[in-house]
């Protein structure tokens, strides 16, 4: 489990990476696809960065976290910051959707990442702890 966490893990790095790569970017991004679908417009508006930090960089910054997680066999630190960032991933969600009324191709498939890993970090306490009480 923890190596399917740990790729998991590496394309949420992908996927932010190639966010903040548009965030930084003055050009079209390649995700502008017609106008409920642009990359460019959700990474260049008031919600994508906090406190002068890009939303993408901390996008890469929790995914090596839940990466070291995985591998260091951390099963409740992984799960505890995977709730955490899919909750801020909902309410990015609903920024795109219900203020900017754009979605951004690379933050939905990282809310697809983040829930699946949300998913497996909870099933993976409960089959450490079946195991142990079997």
């Amino acid at each position: 489990m923890r190596f399917v966490l740990f790729v998991l893990a590496l394309c949420g790095i992908v996927v932010s990476v190639l966010a903040l790569q548009v965030h930084y970017s003055a050009s079209t991004a390649p995700c502008s696809i017609n106008e409920k679908w642009d990359c460019g417009i959700v990474n260049h508006s008031q919600f994508a960065e906090v406190k002068g930090l890009p939303v993408a960089a901390i996008g890469i910054i929790g995914y090596l976290a839940l990466a070291w997680f995985a591998l260091a066999r951390q099963r409740a630190l992984l799960a505890g910051a995977a709730i955490v960032g899919f909750a801020y991933s909902l309410y990015l969600g609903y920024i795109e959707r219900s203020v900017l009324g754009v979605w951004c191709l690379y933050c939905v498939i990282s809310l697809g990442v983040i829930t699946l890993m949300t998913i497996l970090g909870v099933m993976w306490i409960v089959l450490g702890r079946v195991n142990r009480d079997a």
